[in-house]
């Protein structure tokens, strides 16, 4: 098999007469509120490959209103098999095992194991980093960064030498602001360097950013897949547009689309706990191809798929870019 191929990618042809990059399964959403007993919602999840289907991370919000993380796995990547009961972690220090939240998950293939990444609750929200070999025990590394932070999001691979993370600080609310950041660690438990990549810009993505996807390294640049809030008179609004990164440097910001790629316009995007909301956490690129498959929350309720030819996606980037 050809390296980085996923030739079980899930996958739908662009419909006729659409000129769109991206475009919506029909299907959709593909994940309902309520798979599992215990959920409200289930979104804003991450998706891998593994052992030749799919495994995941999924924030399943519960009748209790309480935010949690429970793994999932599928053949095909679009039926879902997901555990009712939330990830039980394996904590070192004990200081770190209080729980209080767990929410909006990335997964990263990184080296030798599944790492994921979420917003922990530790005096407020910080990003929580884990990792599993297999989808059964999972292994809690420790609170990257200082409250309050999130859409902390690893890179694939080092880069320098270094790990490296982009993340949104913000503040203990529901932030009315944000810019994207990168930090770097020897580790994976001791950060610094900190550089600012880039910030909030007009219309869709006004209010705040943040890192979406882990990152896709392509001949062009690091793919960056980010969602962009605007408000408007009846509140936030949750679209995502794309970027790409130097590949060396990749605070460095090479393109980045003024238009969004896609914004909340069907019903199971429009009408939910969160109304208006597209807000991506995974993609799958089968590189032979140039498929990709885009998972995203809607509605702050249920979890979609859409797809881009990559190719296609970075000619667009690259024609609709405004740095």
């Amino acid at each position: 098999m050809q390296p980085n191929a996923l030739p079980n990618i899930p996958w739908q042809d662009r419909p006729a007469g659409n000129s769109d990059p991206v475009w919506r399964y029909d299907a959709n959403p593909i994940i309902p509120r309520d798979l599992i007993p215990s959920s409200n919602s289930i979104f804003n999840s991450a998706v891998v490959p593994f052992n030749g289907a799919f495994a995941g991370v999924f924030r399943c919000d519960n009748k209790k209103r309480e935010m949690n993380i429970h793994r999932g796995f599928s053949d095909d990547g679009l039926n879902w098999r997901l555990e009712d009961a939330p990830i039980e972690w394996q904590f070192d220090d004990p200081e770190l095992s209080r729980f209080v939240h767990r929410y909006d998950p990335r997964v990263t293939w990184l080296e030798d194991r599944y790492y994921v990444t979420w917003c922990n609750g530790y005096h407020g929200p910080t990003i929580g980093i884990g990792y599993t070999h297999d989808f059964e025990r999972f292994h809690f590394v420790e609170n990257a960064l200082l409250p309050f932070n999130r859409n902390g999001v690893l890179f694939p691979r080092r880069i320098g030498g270094q790990y490296l993370m982009l993340s949104r600080p913000s503040d203990n609310g529901h932030t009315p602001f944000g810019d994207i950041y990168l930090s770097s660690s020897p580790d994976l438990i001791h950060w610094g360097r900190h550089r600012y990549v880039m910030g909030v810009k007009g219309g869709w993505q006004s209010t705040k950013i943040g890192a979406g996807p882990t990152p896709i390294e392509t001949p062009e640049g690091w793919l960056m897949i980010y969602h962009g809030v605007l408000t408007s008179c009846n509140g936030f609004v949750y679209s995502f547009g794309a970027a790409l990164l130097d590949l060396e440097q990749p605070w460095k910001v090479l393109y980045r689309t003024a238009p969004y790629l896609l914004s909340p316009q069907t019903l199971y995007e429009c009408v939910g706990d969160v109304p208006n909301v597209a807000f991506p956490c995974a993609a799958l690129h089968d590189q032979p191809t140039g498929r990709l498959a885009i998972y995203y929350g809607g509605a702050d309720t249920v979890t979609a798929l859409a797809f881009a030819h990559m190719d296609e996606l970075i000619a667009y980037v690259k024609d609709n870019s405004e740095l």
